[in-house]
């Protein structure tokens, strides 16, 4: 339901306050089930609509617990610990409820910076198990959903899904977390490592000359390619084109490219195999130092491994 005037008091709640700074669901999600565990009732706060833009895309998450605690973000920080108090407020009532703010909501002193609306989907967790299950997807690198109508609990669902409305229902998918195989040596091989790190990517160990099993490389697999030597370079690319990894980069100049290109040409690889390659790789270019290389190939990586738009 919606949030209208009352003319009753409402009831004491904790004072809000920011326990983890994070805006990874799989993070958002154990924190809920964590604090449920720690015998904390929870709720799930989740951005089912916007209103002419905002700041996050449907399905951002906020977990909330009984002692004032939370964690995630539905917009720019500017409006959580509001949130946050409203989702105390449903928890003490033990009802889920709909909240509305900026463009077109009652409320009118909260005003979003984006001058845009958000519709706000409040559920007070009855059961931490939907939860818990969406995390033992992604840990074994499954995609997941988690399907929620108003006042109902929620449900796991198995399996890629899209983020939006299904009827009465929302659903909001999750896939596993972006890692990257780097495949590489020498300096850039290190800056980049560094700034994937620094971001909080996933990147194992290192290989620069062991080719990787192709099944370990799933659909949310990165493999970047950091040689200076074809030579060397075509055992890993040949483990990397035969797997499912949604990205292939590969070091060195449109001429080096067209080399690598006949080479894999002449083993029996086609042309829409060849496709898949990033390469000169990186969103930006012509990149020489190895700072520049390093950013240019995660920008490229991440702009290729966002979701599309609901």
């Amino acid at each position: 339901m919606s949030r209208s005037p009352t003319t009753t008091a409402p009831p004491a709640v904790a004072e809000p306050f920011e326990a983890l700074r994070t805006d990874l669901p799989e993070a958002i999600l154990g924190f809920a089930r964590d604090r449920m565990a720690q015998g904390q009732p929870c709720a799930l706060v989740t951005l089912t609509g916007i209103i002419d833009g905002a700041a996050r895309a449907l399905g951002a998450h906020m977990a909330v617990a009984g002692d004032g605690g939370y964690c995630g973000y539905i917009s720019g920080g500017c409006v959580e610990a509001a949130v946050a108090r409203e989702a105390l407020l449903a928890i003490a009532g033990g009802e889920d409820r709909i909240l509305h703010l900026g463009k077109g909501s009652e409320i009118f002193d909260i005003v979003l910076p984006c001058r845009g609306g958000i519709v706000l989907s409040i559920h007070v967790l009855r059961d931490a198990a939907p939860l818990g299950a969406v995390l033992a997807a992604l840990t074994r690198r499954e995609a997941a959903a988690l399907v929620h109508e108003p006042g109902q609990a929620l449900a796991m669902r198995a399996g890629p899904a899209a983020t939006g409305p299904e009827g009465r229902r929302f659903v909001t998918a999750y896939q596993p977390a972006l890692r990257v195989r780097l495949l590489g040596q020498g300096i850039e091989a290190r800056a980049f490592l560094a700034i994937a790190r620094a971001a909080g990517i996933e990147t194992g160990e290192v290989a620069p000359r062991q080719p990787p099993d192709p099944a370990t490389l799933d659909p949310r697999t990165a493999v970047v390619l950091l040689q200076h030597d074809i030579d060397r370079e075509l055992p890993l690319l040949r483990a990397a084109l035969a797997s499912r990894a949604f990205y292939i980069g590969c070091l060195g100049s449109k001429r080096t490219h067209e080399q690598r290109r006949a080479a894999l040409l002449a083993d029996g690889w086609s042309d829409s195999d060849l496709r898949r390659i990033r390469a000169p790789v990186g969103l930006f270019g012509p990149a020489r130092d190895a700072r520049a290389i390093a950013v240019s190939v995660l920008a490229e990586i991440l702009s290729l491994s966002q979701p599309e738009p609901a």
